[in-house]
């Protein structure tokens, strides 16, 4: 099956619009097995996706050798894989569910964005999964909302220290592309005063829902050719879900949704019903319209969720229902909308 890709920045990498985000396959809120998550790399092979992003906190490790493992066997030019750095895993004496992970990885992820703390997690990187490369280096969970009031403090670490190493792993061609992979579109921006990014996995905050990542990161982005990456873009289940459901509470941004949130969700959900767009449809294809957004990656837990997502991206949505969306002012005046797929 063919797969539209699109180049990160002004590397030579094309990554395809349609990625798998392997947080899941660290257990992420519940066990999965082994069988499970190799299952769900190789359909999402088979349906031509190339792109995997991984990371050592999602499991404690438990990702990346998952994620090892199913690719270990695959032509590395055929893939393009992420995984990210700032976080060194520390052992300790038994694994215990935290951060969200039911991970049986004896491990506690220890933040550290120094330039030596970098290497260090690479090296750790590349010995868990086992494989020939690391396409693209992201500096993980950077920023205010993560770090509060020690964010300065470690952003100066991790600019002078931590980017230095990104740039002299990417210098030395041990990786193709370095960025931020975080929550926060605002420390992006700020990074982009310190040095020379190629691309940014930025989770949630360009999607369906919020848009405000348009009024001056995103241009910047577009000048810079730098690209980006959207992770979440079911902003945390919300979209993906709907909110009509009576047994379960709709979440957004890793929390049990805001009433306001919970309204807006309503009314565009709504006017999916009106013209038959499956809400998970229009959140996975929104972002891909404006010119800085290459790929959108969600979490992908099984071949049948594989499956179901590939579909849900290929739904032929028609342009009336983006218009509708703009004169109800559910989108940023500024918002790009997908161009027709009719016919």
């Amino acid at each position: 099956m063919m797969v539209n890709k699109r180049q990160i920045g002004r590397t030579s990498l094309a990554v395809s619009e349609l990625g798998f985000g392997a947080a899941t396959l660290g257990n992420l809120y519940h066990p999965m097995s082994d069988e499970n998550a190799r299952g769900a790399i190789d359909k999402a092979l088979e349906k031509g996706l190339n792109q995997f992003d991984t990371a050592p906190y999602y499991g404690f490790g438990l990702s990346e050798r998952r994620v090892g493992d199913a690719l270990r066997n695959v032509p590395s030019s055929t893939y393009v894989l992420s995984t990210k750095v700032g976080r060194i895993l520390n052992s300790c004496e038994k694994a215990t569910d935290k951060y969200g992970f039911c991970s049986p990885m004896p491990f506690e992820p220890v933040y550290d964005y120094s330039y030596d703390g970098i290497l260090r997690s690479y090296e750790h990187s590349i010995q868990r999964l086992g494989l020939p490369k690391i396409d693209i280096l992201y500096m993980h969970d950077i920023g205010r909302v993560t770090h509060g009031d020690n964010h300065e403090r470690l952003f100066r670490i991790a600019m002078e220290g931590g980017y230095k190493a990104m740039d002299a792993l990417r210098s030395q061609g041990l990786v193709s592309a370095i960025g931020l992979g975080v929550n926060e579109w605002e420390v992006c921006e700020q990074a982009m005063d310190y040095g020379d990014f190629d691309c940014f996995l930025l989770a949630g905050r360009y999607t369906l829902l919020e848009q405000r990542a348009l009024e001056t990161f995103l241009p910047r982005c577009v000048e810079r050719q730098t690209s980006i990456v959207l992770g979440g873009p079911y902003n945390s289940g919300i979209l993906a879900t709907g909110v009509k459901r009576d047994d379960m509470v709709p979440n957004y941004n890793y929390a049990p949704a805001p009433k306001q949130i919970i309204e807006k969700v309503a009314h565009i959900e709504a006017l999916c019903e009106e013209f038959g767009v499956p809400l998970a449809s229009a959140a996975l294809q929104f972002p891909l319209a404006h010119p800085a957004v290459v790929s959108v990656i969600p979490g992908l837990s099984s071949p049948h969720r594989v499956e179901t997502t590939v579909e849900q991206m290929q739904f032929r949505i028609p342009d009336a229902f983006w218009r509708a969306l703009q004169a109800a002012e559910l989108l940023h005046p500024q918002a790009p909308v997908p161009a027709s797929r009719e016919g």
